[in-house]
């Protein structure tokens, strides 16, 4: 199928062809026809999928039919969790209704409000925000929903993750009762579905891509490696690897913080993005790996949310997340559109447990590259179930004898510094 069969307008068929595309995705292909009918929808379908397009290119045409006499009113609302995410949803409404009458404005924290109110002031059709700048400028009697047509919720999964839940029911009392209403989420548990029930009405469901299968298409290996050489292990890598745009992922803000100080110190062009970097950074470290400026950049997974690079061609899991559903969406970030991608992870012995989840998610073993080039001793053990604690003291006092193993293992790391040595900060 093609983008002209789908009932779309030539205004928007211009600008999609303008910008390299001819056949829709399959939420695209679902999606869009539904929107245009005035269906509620419920997308179950995570980023990379295209998802953006198909509730964007409906919206657009919808709006664009209806004649407005005086200033602008906001007229739809899209509701995402993170600044990138936000900003990436903007510059696709400003791709796709490029040729179209349609003002758009995207309004998020952790910049100055004024800029925002004073483009909020001269009128918009389509307001692009995150939960607290939005609830922030309602309250100042910034921004009206009382003209809002269609309501989009996105990263429905992610907003509860970030505890934005009760913000966005704030919102959703703001709302008028006649309305059209979008729902996304990469998953759907039942936090998510009752959050839905409150919003929808007699939606459609389309789901897409489920989130286990997304990694088949991608090219996946693992390193069992000490903490302690992380740093080294991914410095050689980068050296060994052709691809020249690179995402690195950590658990925490410190860790991403660390490894891309630890990778610049070492000559590699690399910055990091997380929650503790102010949002002129965010966007100017996103900008320089975009035009390839720098060749990595080191996230968490919440600052990642948006980042969406054309070509990306190696994500490096360099801790595993503690959620296995966060281990696709990171390698998602690779092979999209129809692209090969790759991604290389890399286990720690505390980290066992997360591989475990992740591989019964996904229902395949990730293959285990050997690198001999680091003596690591933790590669066997790693294979075995953590030790059991020694037994406490008896009643008595006396310490119980060490069983043969206890002895035959006291005596071959006799004046080694084992796997449980001082722990590693990264």
């Amino acid at each position: 199928m093609y983008f002209n069969e789908l009932n779309i307008i030539q205004p928007i068929l211009q600008a999609i062809e303008e910008e390299g595309y001819t056949t829709p995705t399959p939420i695209q292909e679902q999606a869009i026809p539904l929107v245009l009918d005035g269906h509620d929808l419920l997308g179950c379908a995570q980023t990379g999928t295209g998802k953006t397009a198909a509730f964007s290119i409906p919206i657009l045409q919808k709006l664009s039919s209806e004649t407005i006499h005086g200033k602008r009113k906001i007229r739809s609302l899209i509701l995402t969790p993170t600044r990138e995410l936000a900003i990436q949803i903007a510059e696709s409404l400003n791709s796709y209704g490029r040729h179209l009458k349609l003002k758009s404005a995207v309004i998020f924290g952790g910049v100055n409000q004024n800029p925002q109110v004073n483009v909020l002031q001269s009128g918009v059709d389509i307001l692009v925000a995150t939960p607290g700048r939005l609830l922030d400028l309602m309250m100042q009697g910034y921004i009206s929903l009382r003209d809002l047509e269609i309501f989009v919720l996105d990263e429905a999964d992610r907003m509860l993750d970030m505890g934005f839940i009760h913000d966005v029911r704030k919102v959703i009392r703001s709302l008028p009762d006649e309305r059209q209403n979008l729902f996304f989420s990469a998953t759907m548990a039942s936090e998510i579905l009752q959050l839905a029930g409150t919003i929808l009405q007699d939606p459609i469901r389309v789901e897409v891509t489920p989130v286990s299968s997304t990694a088949e298409i991608i090219g996946q290996t693992l390193y069992f490696i000490d903490k302690n050489n992380k740093p080294s292990l991914l410095f050689d890598l980068l050296k060994e690897q052709s691809a020249q745009s690179v995402l690195v992922f950590t658990r925490t803000k410190h860790g991403a913080d660390r490894v891309a100080k630890y990778l610049v110190k070492n000559g590699v062009k690399s910055d990091a993005i997380h929650g503790n970097k102010s949002q002129n950074h965010r966007q100017r470290a996103l900008n320089n790996f975009k035009d390839r400026t720098i060749r990595v950049l080191v996230a968490t997974d919440i600052a990642a949310r948006g980042i969406d690079v054309e070509e990306m061609e190696l994500v490096i899991n360099y801790e595993l997340p503690n959620i296995p559903e966060t281990y696709v969406h990171r390698i998602g970030r690779t092979g999209r559109a129809g692209n090969t991608g790759n991604a290389i992870s890399f286990c720690d012995y505390e980290e066992k447990a997360y591989l475990k989840d992740i591989e019964k998610l996904t229902k395949q073993s990730i293959p285990v590259i050997e690198d001999h080039q680091y003596p690591m001793e933790v590669f066997e053990i790693i294979k075995k179930e953590r030790p059991q604690r020694p037994p406490r003291n008896d009643r008595n006092g006396a310490k119980p004898k060490p069983s043969i193993e206890q002895k035959v293992g006291a005596a071959k790391n006799k004046g080694k510094k084992t796997w449980f040595g001082k722990r590693d900060r990264y």
